[in-house]
């Protein structure tokens, strides 16, 4: 039975649910994702949201950081236009509930990070993704116009292929229907017809050992489009966190916000000695890039396994009072920050890269948005500044609803798309097959599509994954669907990308550093 609505979102996110608020009120809305409502990316952004509201800055000042941290290849037109937009969006968001740190004054509490010249941040203590979570559910939770479908896993996009028709990949004739999504409570795979479709699925961290992303952070989103032949760009530049708590083990790596060394918190080696201005003048401020990498070679030339994060000479009470859930989780493994050094390591962060879209969220497809991580929009460029993730979300998130609506009169829901054909498969294999084969897809991407890269490492690399990709297709035409299975085959999709892009790219550029020697 088919499922039809107006607007599809897949993925429940910042992006994915304002962009559900607004449409909620010119149609049907379905929400699909594979977890639970609040299991986003936005929950785990602890930093805050970066935005221009006070009189001591400006968007001069905010373009500016913004193209000096992406290393010359921002879309300048796009920073603008996103930062420009910022006040307006954050007015909105607070509107609907979000809650941000303010002073005795009533002003609100700007916080400074690295790359930033001016304190722009707005934050809620150190869970700021999860204010905001908490405050976009709540405004759904009620909505008459939204149905939610939780534990329902997107397979494919819907588009003329599943049709019988041969389309070609980026001409511009391809139109998407919808998407088919396994429910991961029954193992049925239902067909979700819609007018307008968003992809809003975050990132794909999980494709490394270690990284602050969810475990659904299978780069899902951008998987589907490359297979609907859809237009991806931008994939060599993967933004590793420099300070992810050093706790062998644990998935996601606890993140230790950029908002620590803002307020003050210093890089140290383990015998104590501070390095950052070995590297660059900006010294713990400097951008994520620089940081990571000053960082993975501190701990490859020492032969030590993490940094320490010294906030030790700052004023305890403050301290705590800022960063109260670092402090509790620091606690839990016996370690007081306002007595000892935090160890750190770099950890896989944030996509840069991703589906491409233009300044009202469209991809190359036909009716398909796409909004939020999933998405390249030419604002971070070769490097992410922080905490302006959270705002590129926002702020696609209201051109891609203020784009649909205005087309949504003119398209006609398609009804004659097939119901999803699994004749000729078996019951899934031992699931040790799939775990074993992301394991493996981990390790390649972790050792030689890392922080540094080379031409031969890439090759490695490529060759290596291909051997895994032809045995999960295998496995994928021959059994029925799991939620393992399809996750693997998308980081396989997306961990492909990302080697093809970075070994297009000769020159070592933001987040993409060749070795050359």
């Amino acid at each position: 039975m088919n499922n039809k609505s107006d607007f599809l979102i897949i993925g429940s996110g910042l992006a994915g649910l304002s962009i559900a608020i607004k449409a909620s009120a010119y149609g049907k809305v379905t929400i699909i994702t594979k977890a639970n409502l609040n299991d986003s990316n936005t929950v785990y952004a602890q930093g805050g949201i970066a935005a221009v509201i006070t009189g001591n800055d400006d968007f001069e000042k905010h373009i500016n950081d913004t193209m000096i941290a992406g290393a010359g290849l921002c879309e300048e037109d796009v920073v603008r236009k996103i930062i420009s937009h910022a006040p307006t969006c954050i007015d909105e968001l607070i509107s609907w509930g979000a809650n941000f740190d303010k002073k005795a004054s009533g002003d609100f509490d700007l916080a400074k990070e690295g790359g930033h010249s001016e304190h722009r941040i707005l934050h809620h203590k150190d869970n700021t993704g999860f204010e905001i979570q908490r405050a976009l559910s709540e405004k759904i939770k009620n909505n008459k116009n939204i149905t939610v479908l939780e534990h329902h896993f997107a397979v494919d996009l819907i588009t003329q292929h599943h049709t019988g028709k041969i389309v070609k990949r980026h001409n511009n004739d391809i139109e998407c229907y919808g998407a088919y999504a396994l429910d991961l409570n029954t193992g049925a795979v239902k067909t979700f017809l819609s007018k307008i479709t968003f992809i809003a699925t975050g990132g794909a961290g999980n494709l490394y050992l270690n990284t602050t992303n969810p475990i659904s952070a299978s780069g899902d989103g951008i998987a589907m489009m490359y297979r609907a032949k859809g237009i991806v760009d931008n994939m060599e530049f993967v933004q590793f966190h420099p300070t992810a708590l050093y706790n062998p083990g644990e998935k996601p790596a606890f993140l230790i916000t950029e908002a620590m060394r803002g307020y003050g918190a210093v890089l140290k080696t383990i015998d104590g000695c501070e390095f950052m201005l070995k590297y660059d003048p900006r010294g713990c401020l400097a951008p994520r890039d620089i940081v990571a990498r000053a960082i993975d070679n501190e701990i490859k030339t020492r032969g030590d396994d993490y940094v320490l994060l010294d906030c030790t000479h700052l004023e305890s009470k403050a301290l705590i009072d800022h960063f109260p859930n670092i402090y509790q989780k620091c606690l839990s493994l016996n370690i007081d920050f306002t007595k000892d050094p935090i160890p750190v390591t770099p950890a896989a962060h944030y996509m840069c890269g991703g589906i491409k879209v233009d300044t009202n969220a469209r991809t190359s497809v036909r009716n398909l948005y796409a909004a939020g991580e999933t998405t390249y929009t030419g604002l971070h460029g070769a490097n992410r500044l922080a905490s302006n993730s959270l705002l590129e979300a926002l702020v696609y998130a209201d051109w891609a609803f203020q784009d649909a609506i205005k087309n949504i009169e003119s398209i006609t829901l398609n009804s004659s798309i097939p119901d999803w054909n699994d004749e000729g498969t078996s019951k899934p294999e031992e699931l040790v097959l799939i775990t074993q084969s992301l394991k493996e897809v981990q390790q390649i991407m972790s050792v030689y599509v890392g922080i540094v890269r080379s031409e031969v490492r890439l090759k490695r690399a490529y060759d290596r994954l291909w051997t895994i990709y032809n045995e999960t297709e295998a496995l994928y035409k021959a059994t029925t669907l799991s939620q393992p299975l399809c996750e693997l085959r998308n980081l396989i999709n997306v961990g492909y990308l990302v080697i093809k892009h970075a070994y297009s790219r000769k020159e070592s550029i933001g987040l993409h550093y060749m070795n050359q020697s």
